[in-house]
């Protein structure tokens, strides 16, 4: 994997399911998510827009598109961390979801940091 010292970020996740505002008869299944996203480059860089590919256990495909997360756009300079919690809801147990940030650096150029793929499951329900 190459790195580039410029825009080395680092992407971490963890997985709730939410049983309490599931509804399991009704195939409603409701997980949040926490994100750490950490800056190990050697430049500031703002987190302009994401994009979001979440996958259910039938193969449906839903993408989110929009402006910064949870209404912010933070800008995070070397070495900082920003940390923010979202949720989605599935009509299966399980799924996956991945993305990408949309970045712009402090020297104006616009870069991408992939979200990888991490999974959405009930509990018990996975191995």
């Amino acid at each position: 994997m190459e790195k580039n010292e410029q825009h080395g970020f680092i992407i971490q996740t963890q997985v709730k399911y939410l049983a309490d505002q599931s509804d399991e008869a009704a195939d409603r299944f409701v997980f949040s998510y926490t994100i750490s996203i950490t800056n190990l480059g050697t430049q500031a860089a703002k987190l302009i827009s994401r994009h979001w590919v979440i996958t259910d256990a039938f193969n449906h495909v839903q993408e989110v598109r929009g402006q910064g997360v949870v209404g912010e756009q933070p800008l995070l300079q070397p070495k900082q961390s920003f940390e923010y919690t979202s949720g989605t809801v599935l009509a299966t147990q399980v799924g996956t979801m991945r993305g990408s940030y949309q970045m712009q650096g402090a020297d104006g150029a616009d870069f991408d940091v992939d979200i990888p793929e991490f999974v959405l499951s009930v509990p018990r329900v996975l191995h």
